[in-house]
């Protein structure tokens, strides 16, 4: 069975190519009394506030139709920002020598937490690997572990 989250990139995908945009995230969080769905979006040229709220308009209609997610809602539309998360293989791959955050589901050398410059993304037998550089020590993190990803903008 699909998640929300699913269902939502199916809706989001297809409207957002349509408009020469990229879905870059789609989250939808169960909150106490309603769900939060978030959309981060760009394209060459970066996303104005016209098309956030352009597609915040048809994507809500296309969300209340499929009643996905069930019951009330609250939508979010942006572009990713500064410090944008990085969700995708191809996100990893075009982002290599950038500045990233990695918080992990599982402790790795006992942190979970990793800041430093993401050098590759690599194949192993076991999926993908994210080689990462922090303090001058390489870290090698099985991308299936990442819980959450971001660029990180630093002064």
């Amino acid at each position: 069975m699909q998640t929300h989250t699913e269902q939502i990139r199916q809706l989001a995908e297809p409207l957002l190519t349509s408009e020469g945009m990229e879905l870059i995230l789609a989250e939808c969080l169960k909150m106490r009394t309603h769900w939060l769905v978030r959309i981060y979006m760009d394209r060459e040229g970066g996303v104005t506030v016209d098309d956030c709220a352009r597609i915040s308009n048809q994507l809500g209609d296309l969300l209340d139709v499929h009643d996905t997610p069930p019951g009330p809602y609250t939508l979010e539309v942006s572009s990713p920002g500064l410090d944008r998360p990085l969700d995708r293989d191809k996100d990893f791959l075009k982002y290599r020598g950038s500045r990233v955050h990695l918080r992990l589901a599982e402790k790795i050398e006992g942190r979970r937490d990793f800041r430093g410059e993401l050098v590759e993304c690599e194949d192993s037998d076991d999926g993908k690997l994210l080689v990462v550089k922090v303090e001058g020590k390489i870290f090698r993190i099985p991308r299936k572990t990442v819980v959450k990803a971001n660029l990180e903008y630093k002064l």
